[in-house]
């Protein structure tokens, strides 16, 4: 399997690897899968009329979730990311950055595939740590 090029998000998340992105949605059959998949496992009850393909928060495209509140304060301070902001860990990114860990209480039964696919995507705060540690290399 090819390793894709990480996309990184303002918040953590790993855009290359979102059910969502725009590289990865192509059919309507995806959208479903994805939003029984997120309703399962993540407690996200979005209904798949609601989805359209995102270009993830580097891009200047459609962005799947317009109401996250990190995307225009990490544009408005010029970051690439969070990982780079001098107040990292703020509560605008708590909310996002560790959305997983906090509503999957048992990865244990979740198929592999399916936590490959919904789940390991939106590892921000491990995304973003891990960028933090490069930098005192």
């Amino acid at each position: 399997m090819d390793e894709k090029t990480p996309i990184i998000s303002k918040c953590g998340y790993r855009c290359d690897l979102c059910p969502a992105h725009e590289t990865n949605l192509k059919s309507e059959a995806d959208i479903k899968r994805m939003c029984d998949a997120w309703n399962k496992y993540l407690g996200s009850h979005i209904e798949p009329e609601m989805i359209s393909a995102c270009g993830g928060c580097q891009a200047k495209g459609n962005q799947g979730d317009e109401t996250c509140p990190v995307r225009p304060c990490a544009i408005g301070k010029d970051l690439e990311n969070c990982a780079h902001c001098d107040e990292f860990a703020c509560d605008k990114l708590k909310s996002r950055m560790n959305f997983v860990e906090e509503s999957v209480k048992d990865a244990s039964s979740i198929p592999q595939a399916d936590f490959e696919e919904f789940i390991k995507p939106f590892f921000g705060g491990k995304h973003l740590v891990e960028i933090r540690k490069s930098f005192k290399k």
